[in-house]
């Protein structure tokens, strides 16, 4: 199924826009031979980033493969997207044939609206936006506590320092009482975080910082990923619970391991008359929490699909795919993430991060 997905999808969508695109340029120009280039480039960026060549090459060339290869896929999307519509419109005798051969102003036209749209979801990622969750509890709180909840950072090639650093930044002035990541703080590589010293970065955070395994710690090794978490500041909670304050930290491992604990082997020993908030990574099973008595769960995982119209799979896949829910007692949020796996887009979705804001119940 994956290599479906990830492999013959990007192939065949490949190939339709290459034959459209040789098809739409001028005969006998160098234009032609140059759009068959950039399709073979992107390409073989393609298969390099899928086959981790990333991680046997200068790290500058690592970044090259990766922020080449990765963003193809999704600017290829909008390419087959544009050319089916094309199709559908001249099948129906809306467009003219002309306009779809040999016409190098639908060419010219098609790229300044891609280039447009993809440097509109580049400024978008980066404009994060703050959910401000007000909860009040009847459970012990000795003054009001905020909490600064986060995931998919996806540190790695493409989200190095620089983006890490405003990412501290952006922490510290908001002055939270601690910090929560709910994986996926890793994209799939130690080496960038490793040769750039992005765990000096996060060390900077001066909350207490605690997170839980995501999919992408398993794909870049999970002990290897805990002991850049432990470098870093941060406390991994691994099917383990943690006390901070007047609350109860729980963390689960990520359904990648398929014999992780149960919620209920994890709750078995907490106080109930002490708040609760779970991470778990992927937001699968939601009633378990409320099952369970948890008072607050946070996820990630969904990335609201990144950009439109994979939103709509997400939305589709996932009870919630985004934002605040609330079963019974039991409050949730699917932060939609902080950074992106693959490319820096967002069209139609958010980059965000959540403030819960808990108060005593009057």
């Amino acid at each position: 199924m994956w290599f479906a997905v990830f492999f013959i999808l990007p192939l065949a969508g490949l190939v339709y826009v290459a034959w459209h695109v040789w098809a739409l340029l001028p005969v006998a120009t160098v234009y032609r031979w140059c759009a068959v280039g950039v399709c073979i480039l992107a390409l073989a960026m393609m298969v390099m980033s899928f086959a981790r060549v990333t991680e046997h090459v200068p790290l500058w060339m690592a970044k090259v493969v990766y922020n080449v290869g990765y963003p193809s896929l999704f600017i290829m999307l909008y390419a087959v997207m544009a050319f089916l519509l094309l199709d559908v419109l001249r099948l129906v005798h809306v467009v003219p044939r002309q306009w779809l051969y040999s016409n190098g102003t639908t060419a010219t036209v098609l790229v300044l609206l891609i280039a447009a749209v993809f440097v509109y979801g580049n400024v978008r990622f980066h404009d994060r936006k703050c959910r401000t969750i007000g909860v009040e509890t009847a459970k012990h709180l000795d003054g009001d506590v905020t909490v600064m909840l986060m995931s998919d950072l996806h540190l790695g090639y493409h989200i190095g320092p620089n983006e890490l650093g405003r990412i501290v930044d952006m922490i510290n002035a908001a002055r939270p009482d601690m910090v929560l990541i709910a994986g996926d703080l890793i994209d799939g590589s130690l080496r960038p975080l490793d040769e750039q010293r992005m765990a000096g970065i996060l060390r900077s955070i001066k909350a207490p910082v605690y997170a839980c395994p995501g999919n992408h710690e398993y794909y870049a090794g999970i002990d290897k990923s805990a002991d850049f978490m432990r470098r870093a500041g941060i406390t991994l909670l691994r099917d383990s619970v943690a006390t901070e304050g007047d609350l109860v930290i729980i963390g689960r491992d990520d359904r990648t391991n398929r014999h992780r604990k149960s919620l209920g082997m994890l709750m078995k020993d907490v106080d109930r008359g002490q708040y609760t908030i779970l991470m778990d990574h992927q937001p699968y099973h939601l009633e378990q929490a409320e099952r369970a008595g948890v008072d607050f769960q946070l996820s990630g995982h969904t990335h609201h699909g990144q950009v439109w119209p994979i939103s709509w799979i997400t939305d589709a896949v996932y009870e919630v795919s985004h934002g605040t829910y609330r079963r019974g007692d039991t409050h949730y949020y699917v932060c939609p993430g902080v950074g992106l796996w693959g490319a820096k887009f967002r069209i139609g979705t958010d980059s965000e991060y959540g403030l819960l804001r808990l108060s005593n119940r009057d």
